[in-house]
């Protein structure tokens, strides 16, 4: 895949030294998420998936305001008008398989919140695995504002990160919040200055990498899928993940360097 995407794309994409920085790039429309944006950015997830030079992936926005200020409401409700069942499946599925896609990506997905993440933003913010937000970031659940719940998924996953009152709070209300208010609520892992948001998720992702590739998809799938589970299913879950890694090269080399002191020498094998 090239290294980079053209400007004419909904997506700019660059690879360094194993990470992936990804761009939405409709910054005069504060990079609100069209059909095409999402169906692009699922196609890059899957070309990625499979390419040896990408270890993680940083999704942030383009320009200086927004991460992600929701979905494109004005190709969106041009749908509603024309056709109810086109809306469910255009919009709504499109929009939920997006934000499965990055929740059980196996490699991991960090988020650079550089600005607005509102509606969709937000809950892209909820599906990625880690969250770096600046500190001028802001977030908000403002779907009840057009008459309609979020469809994202941002009913199902904001309850699990932050509670069910907390989330009610947020969905019914629509009132936006600070990052640091996100990371109070568990949206993102850390807040930083402004600027920096971008740098800090890179250097978290190269801070992942360090590990065996095999060891963090494992993670995060059984991470995943447990989360939908009772405990007992979850725990088998976690067996069947280590299964899985037995027989491969980088748990033998995981404990022999323990054992030896040394630096692990992780092969993704």
């Amino acid at each position: 895949m090239p290294n980079t995407l053209t400007s004419a794309e909904p997506l700019l994409c660059e690879i360094h030294d194993g990470v992936a920085t990804v761009h939405l790039n409709r910054p005069r429309k504060l990079n609100a998420i069209s059909y095409a944006m999402a169906d692009a950015l699922l196609r890059l997830l899957d070309r990625m998936e499979t390419d040896p030079a990408v270890g993680a992936v940083v999704l942030t926005g383009a320009g200086d305001r927004a991460f992600c200020a929701g979905a494109d409401i004005h190709e969106f409700s041009e749908t509603v008008r024309r056709d109810g069942a086109a809306a469910l499946r255009d919009f709504v599925r499109r929009g939920q398989t997006m934000t499965a896609r990055l929740e059980a990506y196996t490699k991991p997905v960090i988020a650079a919140v550089n600005g607005l993440a509102y509606g969709g933003g937000c809950e892209i913010t909820e599906a990625v695995h880690l969250a770096v937000a600046s500190e001028t970031a802001r977030f908000a659940k403002p779907e009840i504002r057009l008459g309609m719940p979020p469809t994202f998924g941002g009913t199902q996953r904001l309850p699990r990160l932050a509670g069910r009152k907390r989330a009610l709070e947020l969905l019914l209300t629509g009132d936006s919040f600070s990052a640091e208010r996100a990371a109070e609520l568990g949206l993102v892992n850390s807040v930083v200055p402004a600027g920096e948001a971008l740098p800090a998720a890179q250097a978290l992702a190269r801070r992942v990498l360090a590990y065996s590739p095999l060891a963090t998809a494992s993670i995060i799938t059984a991470v995943t899928r447990g989360l939908n589970m009772g405990i007992a299913e979850g725990l088998l879950a976690e067996s069947e993940q280590f299964a899985r890694l037995l027989p491969s090269h980088d748990l033998s080399e995981g404990l022999s360097a323990w054992v030896e002191r040394r630096p692990a020498a992780y092969t993704g094998s």
